[in-house]
């Protein structure tokens, strides 16, 4: 593991400001989005207070913090994410941000999980952290699990939220898209269970329980009530699977009576998907098993233009953990400076709103938006011809532009 250095001495930065707040409302004007949101204390999503479906309240261990400094786990993974995390790396130091990153390597390749080990203790010990996404090699030995799914369950970070939303500068057939995604992040199909009964016969256990069901029914129904949203939705396949989904259901149903002032539905997923190519404005908030939540979320991430631009979140009691929403390695395109970094600079500022370094949060955000939506500079996957440095340079110098840095560019 590697202990990297601040990024910026704090004798070396002015006083970090707001952005302006002509540009912030001119922003605000064309989209609000959830990542960007600060929300109470009984939801888990930014807050550090937390309430169980059972109404205990649990409150999480701080994020790490040494001398008015955080300290945030980055894994850079695989793919693009080394190449991405450094410029979250660069636009944090360019913009005087009080965080410092342990940075673990994890490497795919190998069928030992010491270097999940050690990045899993390092989160525990932060709390927090930012990462790439890690290959998973389907021709590896079935005992070799998931990184990433070792990473989540072994932290309880039971509810992956994405919030996707058009933006105003990317062309797509469908516009004003406004769904958020709630995915059970710790179980389902993703429970690593699978064994040959005999010869040419495999049988892959899925796993729903009663308590995650309803922990995460729960924490959608608080979500959609703090964010001012009228409805959920929850994905199932209870019409094959029984018992497994009809519980995942009936739960959703039991907690949906204790929020009155939200309408509650359900839809199947083989439908749900044909509906959110069609007519996806019908939708607000969806909640659903992992493996439904990783279809759709990858769905709705091509909607409003491609896995380049939706962050995504991982929230557990204790733990966070920040990375792109559709966790795509994008291996295909990396180390060629073509890759969006629209996506992990929005999830690094996620991140930030839940260290709330709010400020901070705010004039990254606006400068990545109005690269996006006003300068339109836009790299290949969105019809673009810009390289990846081109959009990080420019949305430097739109932060250069509030005022509010010390570096140079």
């Amino acid at each position: 593991m590697e202990r990297a250095q601040p990024l910026v001495h704090a004798t070396t930065c002015f006083t970090i400001k707001m952005a302006a707040h002509s540009a912030v409302l001119s922003m605000s004007k064309i989209i609000n989005p959830f990542w960007g949101g600060r929300l109470g204390n009984t939801v888990k999503v930014f807050g550090t207070t937390l309430t169980s479906h059972r109404n205990k309240t649990l409150l999480a261990p701080p994020p790490a913090k040494y001398g008015g400094r955080h300290t945030v786990t980055l894994i850079p993974g695989d793919g693009i994410g080394p190449d991405l995390l450094n410029h979250v790396r660069e636009v944090f130091r360019f913009s005087c941000v009080p965080v410092d990153f342990e940075v673990v390597n994890v490497n795919s390749a190998l069928e030992t999980d010491d270097d999940m080990n050690n990045a899993i203790t390092a989160i525990r010990r932060n709390g927090i952290a930012l990462k790439g996404n890690i290959e998973t090699k389907h021709t590896m030995a079935p005992s070799v699990k998931s990184r990433n799914n070792l990473l989540r369950t072994s932290l309880d970070l039971y509810a992956n939220v994405m919030h996707c939303q058009s933006l105003p500068g990317v062309q797509t057939r469908h516009k004003n898209i406004d769904i958020m995604i709630i995915r059970e992040n710790t179980e389902g199909e993703y429970s690593s269970l699978e064994h040959e009964s005999v010869s040419g016969v495999v049988e892959s256990l899925k796993i729903i329980t009663r308590n995650n069901s309803l922990r995460i029914a729960d924490y959608a129904f608080k979500l959609a009530r703090e964010k001012g949203r009228r409805r959920v939705t929850a994905v199932h396949k209870a019409n094959i699977m029984k018992l497994g989904d009809g519980l995942f259901l009936q739960c959703c149903r039991e907690v949906a009576s204790g929020y009155p002032d939200i309408t509650f539905d359900s839809m199947i997923v083989d439908n749900t998907t044909m509906q959110l190519v069609s007519k996806p404005h019908q939708f607000d908030v969806m909640v659903m098993p992992n493996l439904y939540g990783n279809v759709v979320s990858n769905v709705c991430a091509g909607l409003v233009g491609g896995p380049g631009l939706v962050p995504g979140a991982n929230y557990g009691n204790a733990y966070a953990v920040f990375e792109t929403a559709t966790r795509n390695t994008g291996k295909s395109i990396a180390g060629k400076n073509i890759a969006n970094p629209t996506a992990m600079l929005l999830a690094s500022c996620m991140m930030l709103d839940h260290l709330k370094l709010y400020d901070h949060a705010t004039m990254i955000r606006h400068a990545v938006l109005k690269t996006m939506n006003e300068t339109r500079l836009h790299t290949a996957d969105i019809g673009g011809q810009g390289t990846t440095s081109e959009v990080v340079q420019t949305i430097m110098r739109i932060i250069q532009s509030g005022g509010q840095l010390t570096t140079e560019l």
